[in-house]
Protein backbone atom coordinates (compact mmCIF):
# COMPACT_ATOMS: atom_id res chain seq x y z
CA UNK A 1 0.00 0.00 0.00
CA UNK A 2 1.11 3.68 -0.42
CA UNK A 3 2.58 5.02 2.79
CA UNK A 4 1.84 8.50 2.50
CA UNK A 5 2.74 9.02 5.90
CA UNK A 6 6.40 8.32 5.63
CA UNK A 7 6.86 12.08 3.96
CA UNK A 8 5.70 13.26 7.77
CA UNK A 9 8.65 11.08 9.14
CA UNK A 10 11.14 13.51 10.89
CA UNK A 11 14.46 13.04 9.09
CA UNK A 12 16.40 10.49 10.44
CA UNK A 13 13.47 8.12 11.21
CA UNK A 14 13.47 4.93 9.23
CA UNK A 15 10.61 3.66 6.83
CA UNK A 16 11.09 0.22 8.34
CA UNK A 17 13.28 -1.57 11.10
CA UNK A 18 14.95 -4.72 11.34
CA UNK A 19 13.46 -6.97 13.09
CA UNK A 20 16.55 -9.41 12.68
CA UNK A 21 18.49 -7.13 14.73
CA UNK A 22 17.59 -9.24 17.86
CA UNK A 23 15.98 -12.89 17.91
CA UNK A 24 14.05 -12.25 21.36
CA UNK A 25 13.77 -9.85 24.60
CA UNK A 26 16.46 -12.34 25.94
CA UNK A 27 19.27 -11.36 23.58
CA UNK A 28 18.10 -7.73 23.86
CA UNK A 29 18.39 -8.10 27.95
CA UNK A 30 21.98 -9.72 27.50
CA UNK A 31 23.19 -7.17 24.88
CA UNK A 32 22.29 -4.34 27.75
CA UNK A 33 23.42 -6.17 30.75
CA UNK A 34 26.58 -6.88 28.37
CA UNK A 35 26.94 -2.96 27.43
CA UNK A 36 25.82 -0.70 30.51
CA UNK A 37 27.06 -3.03 33.26
CA UNK A 38 28.10 -0.38 35.49
CA UNK A 39 25.12 1.69 34.76
CA UNK A 40 21.77 1.95 36.93
CA UNK A 41 19.21 -0.22 35.33
CA UNK A 42 16.33 -0.05 37.82
CA UNK A 43 15.89 2.08 41.07
CA UNK A 44 13.23 2.34 43.21
CA UNK A 45 12.51 3.83 46.64
CA UNK A 46 16.56 5.33 46.39
CA UNK A 47 17.80 1.76 45.66
CA UNK A 48 19.13 1.22 42.42
CA UNK A 49 19.99 -2.48 40.77
CA UNK A 50 22.63 -1.98 37.96
CA UNK A 51 22.73 -3.78 34.26
CA UNK A 52 25.62 -6.28 35.99
CA UNK A 53 23.22 -7.14 39.38
CA UNK A 54 20.15 -7.80 37.03
CA UNK A 55 22.52 -9.74 34.75
CA UNK A 56 22.99 -11.98 37.88
CA UNK A 57 19.48 -11.51 39.54
CA UNK A 58 18.03 -12.50 36.67
CA UNK A 59 20.24 -15.72 36.07
CA UNK A 60 19.75 -16.80 39.80
CA UNK A 61 15.84 -16.81 38.79
CA UNK A 62 16.14 -18.62 35.49
CA UNK A 63 18.32 -21.08 36.86
CA UNK A 64 15.55 -21.73 39.77
CA UNK A 65 12.92 -22.09 37.35
CA UNK A 66 14.99 -24.55 35.42
CA UNK A 67 16.40 -26.65 37.95
CA UNK A 68 15.04 -26.70 41.03
CA UNK A 69 11.00 -26.02 39.71
CA UNK A 70 11.96 -28.27 36.78
CA UNK A 71 9.95 -26.14 34.19
CA UNK A 72 9.20 -27.36 30.75
CA UNK A 73 9.90 -24.98 28.30
CA UNK A 74 7.15 -22.54 27.65
CA UNK A 75 5.63 -23.07 30.68
CA UNK A 76 3.71 -20.19 31.73
CA UNK A 77 4.76 -17.97 35.05
CA UNK A 78 2.25 -15.28 36.55
CA UNK A 79 3.57 -12.55 38.14
CA UNK A 80 1.68 -10.26 40.31
CA UNK A 81 2.71 -7.06 42.29
CA UNK A 82 3.14 -3.52 41.47
CA UNK A 83 6.08 -1.67 40.33
CA UNK A 84 8.92 -3.31 42.63
CA UNK A 85 12.52 -4.46 41.82
CA UNK A 86 11.80 -8.08 42.19
CA UNK A 87 9.42 -6.98 38.91
CA UNK A 88 12.11 -7.11 36.37
CA UNK A 89 14.17 -9.33 38.26
CA UNK A 90 11.12 -12.24 37.53
CA UNK A 91 10.37 -11.10 34.29
CA UNK A 92 13.67 -10.97 32.69
CA UNK A 93 14.36 -14.29 34.71
CA UNK A 94 11.42 -15.88 33.11
CA UNK A 95 11.80 -15.06 29.95
CA UNK A 96 15.44 -15.93 29.33
CA UNK A 97 14.64 -19.97 30.94
CA UNK A 98 12.66 -19.97 27.79
CA UNK A 99 9.01 -19.89 29.81
CA UNK A 100 6.48 -17.49 29.13
CA UNK A 101 5.26 -14.47 31.80
CA UNK A 102 1.36 -13.70 32.32
CA UNK A 103 1.48 -10.28 33.68
CA UNK A 104 -1.52 -10.07 36.53
CA UNK A 105 -3.20 -7.18 37.97
CA UNK A 106 -2.23 -7.33 41.99
CA UNK A 107 -5.83 -5.83 42.76
CA UNK A 108 -7.81 -8.53 40.72
CA UNK A 109 -10.39 -10.15 42.59
CA UNK A 110 -10.81 -13.64 43.58
CA UNK A 111 -13.13 -14.46 40.68
CA UNK A 112 -10.85 -12.42 38.11
CA UNK A 113 -7.84 -13.65 39.65
CA UNK A 114 -9.10 -17.35 39.00
CA UNK A 115 -10.55 -16.91 35.45
CA UNK A 116 -6.94 -15.54 34.68
CA UNK A 117 -4.78 -18.19 36.18
CA UNK A 118 -7.03 -21.26 34.80
CA UNK A 119 -6.94 -19.35 31.17
CA UNK A 120 -3.55 -19.30 31.07
CA UNK A 121 -2.90 -22.25 32.43
CA UNK A 122 -0.07 -21.03 34.63
CA UNK A 123 2.10 -23.28 36.78
CA UNK A 124 4.34 -20.54 38.98
CA UNK A 125 2.88 -17.22 40.12
CA UNK A 126 5.44 -15.09 41.85
CA UNK A 127 3.17 -12.44 44.04
CA UNK A 128 3.76 -9.95 46.31
CA UNK A 129 2.20 -10.91 49.94
CA UNK A 130 0.20 -8.01 50.34
CA UNK A 131 -2.07 -9.90 47.90
CA UNK A 132 -1.32 -13.35 48.82
CA UNK A 133 -4.89 -13.48 50.77
CA UNK A 134 -6.46 -13.17 47.27
CA UNK A 135 -4.29 -15.66 45.96
CA UNK A 136 -4.65 -18.18 49.09
CA UNK A 137 -8.55 -17.87 48.25
CA UNK A 138 -8.33 -19.59 44.51
CA UNK A 139 -5.23 -21.89 44.76
CA UNK A 140 -7.12 -25.24 45.43
CA UNK A 141 -9.24 -24.49 42.01
CA UNK A 142 -6.30 -23.55 39.68
CA UNK A 143 -3.73 -25.35 38.11
CA UNK A 144 -0.96 -23.47 40.13
CA UNK A 145 1.77 -25.54 41.13
CA UNK A 146 4.42 -23.38 42.70
CA UNK A 147 3.84 -20.47 44.82
CA UNK A 148 6.55 -17.79 45.34
CA UNK A 149 6.03 -15.02 47.71
CA UNK A 150 8.03 -11.58 48.53
CA UNK A 151 7.85 -8.65 50.28
CA UNK A 152 8.21 -4.79 48.91
CA UNK A 153 11.53 -4.69 50.38
CA UNK A 154 13.23 -7.95 49.33
CA UNK A 155 15.92 -6.29 46.82
CA UNK A 156 17.08 -3.15 49.08
CA UNK A 157 19.99 -3.31 51.17
CA UNK A 158 19.68 -5.93 54.49
CA UNK A 159 19.11 -3.11 57.25
CA UNK A 160 16.56 -0.91 54.58
CA UNK A 161 14.73 -4.37 53.84
CA UNK A 162 13.77 -4.81 57.15
CA UNK A 163 12.38 -1.80 58.12
CA UNK A 164 10.77 -1.46 55.16
CA UNK A 165 8.93 -4.66 55.10
CA UNK A 166 8.37 -4.18 58.96
CA UNK A 167 6.61 -1.02 58.49
CA UNK A 168 4.59 -2.30 55.91
CA UNK A 169 3.50 -5.29 57.69
CA UNK A 170 3.25 -4.05 61.14
CA UNK A 171 3.12 -0.35 60.64
CA UNK A 172 0.92 0.06 58.06
CA UNK A 173 -1.06 -3.19 58.36
CA UNK A 174 -0.83 -3.24 54.61
CA UNK A 175 -0.95 -7.66 54.84
CA UNK A 176 -3.95 -9.05 55.21
CA UNK A 177 -3.56 -12.49 57.34
CA UNK A 178 -2.59 -14.70 54.50
CA UNK A 179 -1.17 -18.64 54.82
CA UNK A 180 -0.22 -20.99 52.03
CA UNK A 181 1.60 -23.97 52.95
CA UNK A 182 4.54 -24.83 50.41
CA UNK A 183 5.07 -21.51 49.35
CA UNK A 184 8.69 -20.29 48.79
CA UNK A 185 10.13 -17.02 49.49
CA UNK A 186 11.80 -14.86 46.92
CA UNK A 187 14.87 -14.51 48.57
CA UNK A 188 15.06 -18.14 49.17
CA UNK A 189 14.54 -18.94 45.55
CA UNK A 190 17.21 -16.48 44.30
CA UNK A 191 19.49 -18.30 47.10
CA UNK A 192 18.75 -21.84 45.58
CA UNK A 193 19.08 -20.22 41.63
CA UNK A 194 22.48 -18.58 42.48
CA UNK A 195 24.05 -21.90 43.44
CA UNK A 196 22.61 -23.22 40.11
CA UNK A 197 23.94 -22.20 36.21
CA UNK A 198 21.08 -21.05 34.23
CA UNK A 199 20.75 -23.01 30.68
CA UNK A 200 21.00 -21.64 27.70
CA UNK A 201 17.74 -21.64 25.55
CA UNK A 202 17.56 -20.95 21.86
CA UNK A 203 14.83 -18.41 21.89
CA UNK A 204 13.21 -17.54 18.26
CA UNK A 205 10.60 -14.72 16.89
CA UNK A 206 7.79 -17.66 17.27
CA UNK A 207 8.30 -18.40 20.97
CA UNK A 208 5.95 -16.88 22.84
CA UNK A 209 7.00 -14.09 25.44
CA UNK A 210 3.95 -13.15 26.92
CA UNK A 211 0.37 -13.71 27.59
CA UNK A 212 -1.10 -10.37 27.93
CA UNK A 213 -4.49 -10.28 29.05
CA UNK A 214 -7.50 -7.80 27.87
CA UNK A 215 -10.83 -7.82 28.28
CA UNK A 216 -13.55 -9.34 25.84
CA UNK A 217 -16.82 -8.38 23.79
CA UNK A 218 -17.96 -11.63 25.53
CA UNK A 219 -16.61 -9.92 28.93
CA UNK A 220 -14.63 -12.52 29.36
CA UNK A 221 -10.96 -11.57 29.61
CA UNK A 222 -8.41 -12.81 26.58
CA UNK A 223 -4.83 -13.92 26.89
CA UNK A 224 -3.37 -12.25 23.39
CA UNK A 225 -0.65 -14.56 22.36
CA UNK A 226 2.35 -11.82 22.12
CA UNK A 227 5.54 -13.53 20.67
CA UNK A 228 9.36 -12.38 21.22
CA UNK A 229 8.78 -11.49 17.63
CA UNK A 230 5.89 -8.94 18.40
CA UNK A 231 7.88 -7.47 21.40
CA UNK A 232 11.80 -6.95 19.64
CA UNK A 233 9.57 -5.46 16.21
CA UNK A 234 7.40 -2.99 19.21
CA UNK A 235 10.40 -2.09 21.23
CA UNK A 236 12.42 -1.68 17.88
CA UNK A 237 9.69 0.17 16.49
CA UNK A 238 9.24 2.96 19.67
CA UNK A 239 13.14 2.88 19.62
CA UNK A 240 13.68 4.31 16.43
CA UNK A 241 10.53 6.61 16.61
CA UNK A 242 12.23 8.19 19.72
CA UNK A 243 15.98 8.32 18.55
CA UNK A 244 16.03 11.89 17.78
CA UNK A 245 16.65 13.00 21.63
CA UNK A 246 17.44 10.08 23.37
CA UNK A 247 21.33 8.75 24.42
CA UNK A 248 22.36 5.40 24.86
CA UNK A 249 23.46 5.19 28.93
CA UNK A 250 22.37 8.69 29.19
CA UNK A 251 18.72 8.59 29.76
CA UNK A 252 16.44 8.71 33.66
CA UNK A 253 13.13 7.88 32.77
CA UNK A 254 10.48 7.86 35.05
CA UNK A 255 7.94 4.41 35.33
CA UNK A 256 4.86 5.27 37.37
CA UNK A 257 2.21 3.58 35.29
CA UNK A 258 2.47 -0.58 36.60
CA UNK A 259 4.61 -2.86 34.42
CA UNK A 260 1.35 -5.26 34.10
CA UNK A 261 -0.21 -2.91 31.90
CA UNK A 262 1.25 -3.71 28.32
CA UNK A 263 1.59 0.47 27.89
CA UNK A 264 4.10 0.54 30.63
CA UNK A 265 5.93 -3.09 30.02
CA UNK A 266 7.16 -2.02 26.66
CA UNK A 267 8.22 1.41 27.19
CA UNK A 268 10.23 -0.26 29.92
CA UNK A 269 11.59 -2.83 27.26
CA UNK A 270 12.73 0.27 24.98
CA UNK A 271 14.55 2.34 27.79
CA UNK A 272 15.78 -1.27 28.69
CA UNK A 273 17.53 -1.21 25.42
CA UNK A 274 18.55 1.93 25.63
CA UNK A 275 20.72 1.36 29.11
CA UNK A 276 18.34 3.59 30.70
CA UNK A 277 18.14 4.14 34.35
CA UNK A 278 14.00 2.89 34.77
CA UNK A 279 12.77 5.01 37.68
CA UNK A 280 9.54 2.16 39.44
CA UNK A 281 7.42 4.44 41.56
CA UNK A 282 5.28 1.38 43.22
CA UNK A 283 2.33 3.84 44.22
CA UNK A 284 1.70 6.94 42.37
CA UNK A 285 -1.15 7.97 44.29
CA UNK A 286 1.30 8.74 46.89
CA UNK A 287 1.38 12.01 45.19
CA UNK A 288 4.42 13.66 48.22
CA UNK A 289 6.52 10.39 48.02
CA UNK A 290 6.40 10.53 44.18
CA UNK A 291 6.98 14.38 43.80
CA UNK A 292 10.02 13.58 46.59
CA UNK A 293 11.53 11.17 43.62
CA UNK A 294 11.45 13.08 41.09
CA UNK A 295 13.36 15.89 43.09
CA UNK A 296 16.10 13.33 43.97
CA UNK A 297 16.06 12.05 40.94
CA UNK A 298 16.22 14.70 37.39
CA UNK A 299 15.01 12.37 34.75
CA UNK A 300 14.81 12.78 31.04
CA UNK A 301 11.79 11.09 29.97
CA UNK A 302 8.52 10.16 31.39
CA UNK A 303 5.67 7.87 30.69
CA UNK A 304 2.31 8.28 31.56
CA UNK A 305 -1.42 8.63 31.07
CA UNK A 306 -3.79 11.80 30.68
CA UNK A 307 -5.21 11.52 34.59
CA UNK A 308 -1.49 10.96 36.41
CA UNK A 309 -0.72 13.74 34.04
CA UNK A 310 -3.64 15.87 35.10
CA UNK A 311 -3.04 15.00 38.99
CA UNK A 312 0.93 15.37 38.80
CA UNK A 313 0.38 18.75 37.35
CA UNK A 314 -1.43 19.97 39.36
CA UNK A 315 -0.01 18.60 42.85
CA UNK A 316 1.31 21.22 45.17
CA UNK A 317 4.85 21.03 44.79
CA UNK A 318 5.65 20.38 41.10
CA UNK A 319 6.66 23.56 40.81
CA UNK A 320 9.80 22.44 42.74
CA UNK A 321 10.80 19.50 40.09
CA UNK A 322 13.88 20.03 38.21
CA UNK A 323 12.68 19.69 34.49
CA UNK A 324 15.26 20.78 33.17
CA UNK A 325 16.83 17.78 31.46
CA UNK A 326 13.51 16.65 30.56
CA UNK A 327 13.40 15.39 26.76
CA UNK A 328 10.14 13.37 26.39
CA UNK A 329 6.90 13.15 27.79
CA UNK A 330 4.94 10.30 26.19
CA UNK A 331 1.23 9.50 26.77
CA UNK A 332 -1.03 6.42 26.04
CA UNK A 333 -3.75 4.01 27.21
CA UNK A 334 -6.22 7.19 26.80
CA UNK A 335 -6.38 10.35 24.94
CA UNK A 336 -4.94 13.72 26.54
CA UNK A 337 -6.91 16.48 27.29
CA UNK A 338 -5.84 19.73 25.84
CA UNK A 339 -5.99 21.14 28.63
CA UNK A 340 -3.50 18.68 30.50
CA UNK A 341 -1.36 19.09 27.33
CA UNK A 342 -1.39 22.95 27.30
CA UNK A 343 -0.29 22.90 31.08
CA UNK A 344 2.55 20.44 30.64
CA UNK A 345 3.48 22.49 27.54
CA UNK A 346 3.66 25.51 29.77
CA UNK A 347 5.68 23.92 32.64
CA UNK A 348 8.39 22.21 30.71
CA UNK A 349 8.15 23.51 27.42
CA UNK A 350 7.53 20.02 25.95
CA UNK A 351 4.36 19.11 24.03
CA UNK A 352 3.17 15.66 25.27
CA UNK A 353 3.65 12.86 22.23
CA UNK A 354 0.63 10.93 22.13
CA UNK A 355 0.22 7.47 20.78
CA UNK A 356 -1.63 4.80 19.84
CA UNK A 357 -2.01 1.08 20.30
CA UNK A 358 -3.83 -2.25 22.16
CA UNK A 359 -2.77 -4.78 23.43
CA UNK A 360 -3.09 -6.61 20.35
CA UNK A 361 -0.11 -4.67 18.74
CA UNK A 362 2.16 -5.04 21.45
CA UNK A 363 0.99 -2.09 22.13
CA UNK A 364 2.22 0.78 20.15
CA UNK A 365 0.94 1.00 16.55
CA UNK A 366 0.65 5.04 15.93
CA UNK A 367 2.90 8.04 17.58
CA UNK A 368 3.03 11.67 17.16
CA UNK A 369 6.71 12.58 16.03
CA UNK A 370 9.23 13.74 19.14
CA UNK A 371 9.56 16.95 16.81
CA UNK A 372 5.85 18.35 17.27
CA UNK A 373 5.88 22.09 19.20
CA UNK A 374 2.25 21.45 20.73
CA UNK A 375 -0.11 18.54 21.21
CA UNK A 376 -1.96 17.69 18.42
CA UNK A 377 -5.33 16.04 19.25
CA UNK A 378 -4.28 13.43 17.17
CA UNK A 379 -2.89 9.64 17.64
CA UNK A 380 -0.17 10.29 14.83
CA UNK A 381 1.33 8.34 11.98
CA UNK A 382 1.88 5.21 12.09
CA UNK A 383 5.54 3.38 13.66
CA UNK A 384 8.15 2.03 11.16
CA UNK A 385 7.01 -1.30 9.23
CA UNK A 386 3.40 -0.64 10.05
CA UNK A 387 0.53 -0.18 7.71
CA UNK A 388 -2.96 1.48 8.78
CA UNK A 389 -5.76 1.97 7.19
CA UNK A 390 -9.46 2.68 7.04
CA UNK A 391 -11.65 -0.29 6.44
CA UNK A 392 -15.36 -0.67 6.59
CA UNK A 393 -17.67 -4.13 7.82
CA UNK A 394 -17.06 -5.61 4.25
CA UNK A 395 -13.80 -5.33 3.97
CA UNK A 396 -13.03 -2.54 1.73
CA UNK A 397 -10.28 0.09 1.71
CA UNK A 398 -12.30 4.03 2.36
CA UNK A 399 -10.39 6.46 0.45
CA UNK A 400 -9.19 9.73 3.07
CA UNK A 401 -11.20 11.62 5.08
CA UNK A 402 -13.86 8.94 5.50
CA UNK A 403 -14.50 7.71 9.29
CA UNK A 404 -14.75 3.74 9.48
CA UNK A 405 -13.06 1.38 11.84
CA UNK A 406 -9.29 1.80 12.06
CA UNK A 407 -7.24 -1.40 10.85
CA UNK A 408 -3.17 -2.01 11.61
CA UNK A 409 -0.71 -4.59 10.15
CA UNK A 410 2.42 -5.10 11.32
CA UNK A 411 5.19 -7.27 13.02
CA UNK A 412 4.04 -6.12 16.50
CA UNK A 413 0.64 -7.48 15.72
CA UNK A 414 -0.30 -10.66 18.48
CA UNK A 415 -0.61 -13.98 17.20
CA UNK A 416 -3.76 -14.18 17.94
CA UNK A 417 -5.56 -15.16 21.47
CA UNK A 418 -4.50 -17.66 23.83
CA UNK A 419 -6.93 -20.78 23.31
CA UNK A 420 -9.76 -18.84 21.02
CA UNK A 421 -9.78 -19.21 17.59
CA UNK A 422 -12.74 -17.80 17.30
CA UNK A 423 -12.50 -14.38 19.31
CA UNK A 424 -9.23 -13.77 16.67
CA UNK A 425 -11.28 -14.62 13.54
CA UNK A 426 -13.40 -12.05 14.63
CA UNK A 427 -10.81 -9.06 14.60
CA UNK A 428 -7.49 -10.76 12.99
CA UNK A 429 -7.40 -11.78 9.23
CA UNK A 430 -5.59 -14.33 7.42
CA UNK A 431 -3.51 -11.58 5.44
CA UNK A 432 -2.28 -9.58 8.91
CA UNK A 433 -4.76 -7.12 8.98
CA UNK A 434 -6.33 -6.26 12.69
CA UNK A 435 -9.46 -4.68 13.22
CA UNK A 436 -8.93 -2.13 16.63
CA UNK A 437 -12.79 -1.28 17.01
CA UNK A 438 -11.55 2.33 17.01
CA UNK A 439 -13.50 4.32 14.11
CA UNK A 440 -11.31 7.36 12.48
CA UNK A 441 -9.85 8.93 9.73
CA UNK A 442 -6.98 9.64 7.99
CA UNK A 443 -6.25 12.59 6.23
CA UNK A 444 -4.55 13.66 3.26
CA UNK A 445 -0.65 13.43 4.54
CA UNK A 446 -1.78 10.43 6.61
CA UNK A 447 -2.37 11.32 10.12
CA UNK A 448 -4.91 9.67 12.04
CA UNK A 449 -7.51 10.98 14.66
CA UNK A 450 -10.25 8.81 16.61
CA UNK A 451 -13.34 10.19 16.43
CA UNK A 452 -15.67 7.20 18.04
CA UNK A 453 -15.53 3.67 19.49
CA UNK A 454 -17.00 1.06 17.37
CA UNK A 455 -16.70 -1.48 20.20
CA UNK A 456 -18.63 -0.65 23.78
CA UNK A 457 -15.21 -0.51 25.45
CA UNK A 458 -15.31 1.67 28.64
CA UNK A 459 -11.51 2.86 28.92
CA UNK A 460 -11.03 4.61 32.79
CA UNK A 461 -8.07 6.18 33.03
CA UNK A 462 -6.14 3.69 30.14
CA UNK A 463 -7.63 0.49 31.50
CA UNK A 464 -10.15 -1.11 29.54
CA UNK A 465 -13.28 -1.87 31.43
CA UNK A 466 -15.78 -4.58 28.82
CA UNK A 467 -19.62 -3.48 29.86
CA UNK A 468 -19.93 -7.35 29.73
CA UNK A 469 -18.21 -8.33 32.39
CA UNK A 470 -20.11 -5.27 34.51
CA UNK A 471 -22.93 -7.16 33.82
CA UNK A 472 -22.46 -10.49 34.25
CA UNK A 473 -21.42 -9.00 37.94
CA UNK A 474 -24.67 -6.88 38.73
CA UNK A 475 -26.86 -9.52 37.37
CA UNK A 476 -25.96 -11.80 40.21
CA UNK A 477 -27.62 -9.80 42.69
CA UNK A 478 -30.90 -10.80 43.46
CA UNK A 479 -32.06 -7.71 43.40
CA UNK A 480 -31.35 -6.80 39.74
CA UNK A 481 -33.91 -7.52 36.93
CA UNK A 482 -32.05 -6.30 33.86
CA UNK A 483 -28.76 -4.62 33.58
CA UNK A 484 -26.39 -2.84 31.06
CA UNK A 485 -23.34 -0.74 31.33
CA UNK A 486 -22.16 2.02 29.54
CA UNK A 487 -19.23 4.18 29.98
CA UNK A 488 -20.05 8.50 31.55
CA UNK A 489 -17.75 11.05 30.89
CA UNK A 490 -15.51 12.02 33.51
CA UNK A 491 -12.97 14.93 33.65
CA UNK A 492 -10.56 13.46 35.92
CA UNK A 493 -10.33 9.70 34.21
CA UNK A 494 -11.74 10.36 31.00
CA UNK A 495 -14.42 7.68 31.60
CA UNK A 496 -15.95 6.04 34.52
CA UNK A 497 -19.05 3.41 34.89
CA UNK A 498 -22.53 3.82 34.49
CA UNK A 499 -24.83 1.02 34.73
CA UNK A 500 -28.75 1.09 33.84
CA UNK A 501 -30.71 -0.91 36.05
CA UNK A 502 -34.06 -1.78 36.63
CA UNK A 503 -35.25 -3.98 39.60
CA UNK A 504 -36.53 -7.07 40.37
CA UNK A 505 -36.60 -5.63 44.49
CA UNK A 506 -38.30 -2.16 44.88
CA UNK A 507 -35.97 -1.17 47.72
CA UNK A 508 -32.73 -2.12 45.78
CA UNK A 509 -30.28 1.14 46.31
CA UNK A 510 -27.22 2.26 44.54
CA UNK A 511 -24.90 1.66 47.26
CA UNK A 512 -26.51 -1.83 47.30
CA UNK A 513 -25.02 -2.60 44.16
CA UNK A 514 -21.47 -0.67 44.12
CA UNK A 515 -21.06 -2.55 47.75
CA UNK A 516 -21.77 -5.81 45.39
CA UNK A 517 -19.80 -4.81 42.38
CA UNK A 518 -16.65 -4.11 44.82
CA UNK A 519 -16.84 -8.09 45.73
CA UNK A 520 -16.36 -9.00 42.74
CA UNK A 521 -14.51 -6.34 39.99
CA UNK A 522 -11.34 -4.90 40.58
CA UNK A 523 -11.70 -0.50 41.71
CA UNK A 524 -11.48 0.74 38.43
CA UNK A 525 -14.18 -1.41 36.92
CA UNK A 526 -17.01 -1.11 39.80
CA UNK A 527 -19.90 1.49 38.42
CA UNK A 528 -19.16 5.11 39.97
CA UNK A 529 -22.48 5.80 38.67
CA UNK A 530 -26.09 3.93 39.08
CA UNK A 531 -29.40 4.89 37.70
CA UNK A 532 -32.68 2.89 37.73
CA UNK A 533 -35.34 2.79 34.96
CA UNK A 534 -39.00 1.47 35.31
CA UNK A 535 -39.30 0.12 31.76
CA UNK A 536 -37.47 -2.23 29.97
CA UNK A 537 -34.14 -1.48 28.58
CA UNK A 538 -34.19 -1.21 24.98
CA UNK A 539 -33.46 -4.02 22.53
CA UNK A 540 -32.55 -5.42 19.28
CA UNK A 541 -35.29 -7.67 18.01
CA UNK A 542 -33.33 -10.50 19.08
CA UNK A 543 -32.91 -9.17 22.77
CA UNK A 544 -29.97 -7.82 22.59
CA UNK A 545 -29.74 -4.27 24.79
CA UNK A 546 -28.92 -0.88 22.79
CA UNK A 547 -25.96 0.52 24.96
CA UNK A 548 -25.93 3.54 22.14
CA UNK A 549 -29.79 4.05 23.14
CA UNK A 550 -29.17 4.26 26.71
CA UNK A 551 -26.19 7.12 26.33
CA UNK A 552 -28.87 9.39 25.05
CA UNK A 553 -31.29 11.36 27.94
CA UNK A 554 -33.18 8.94 29.89
CA UNK A 555 -36.73 8.85 30.51
CA UNK A 556 -38.22 9.89 34.04
CA UNK A 557 -37.92 6.58 36.35
CA UNK A 558 -39.66 6.85 40.14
Amino acid sequence: MDRIWLKQYPQGIPADIDIDDYASLKHVLEDSCRRFADLPAYGNMGVSLSYRNLDRATRAFGAYLQKVLKLERGERVAIMMPNLLQYPVALFGTLRAGFTVVNVNPQYTARELEHQLNDSGASVIVVLENFAGTLQEVLPRTKVRTVITTQVGDLFPAFKRGLVNFVVKHVKKMVPPWSIPGSTPFLAAMRAGRALSLDYVPLGHEDVAFLQYTGGTTGVAKGAVLTHGNMVANVLQVAAWMARDLKDGEETVVIPLPLYHVYALTTNLVFMKLGAHCLLITNPRDMPAFLETLRKNPFTAIIGVNTLYGALIDAPGFAQVDVSRLKLISAGGMAVQRVVAHKWKQATGLAIIEGYGLTETSPVALANPLGIEEWTGTIGLPLPSTEAKIMDEQGNDLPQGQVEEICIRGPQVMRGYWNRPDETAKVLAADGWLRTGDMGFMDERGWFRITDRKKDMIVVSGFKVFPNEVEDVVAMHPGVLEVASIGAHDDRSGEVVKIVVVRKDPSLTEQDLIDHCKLHLTGYKVPKLVEFRTEPLPKTNVGKILRRELRAPAPVSS
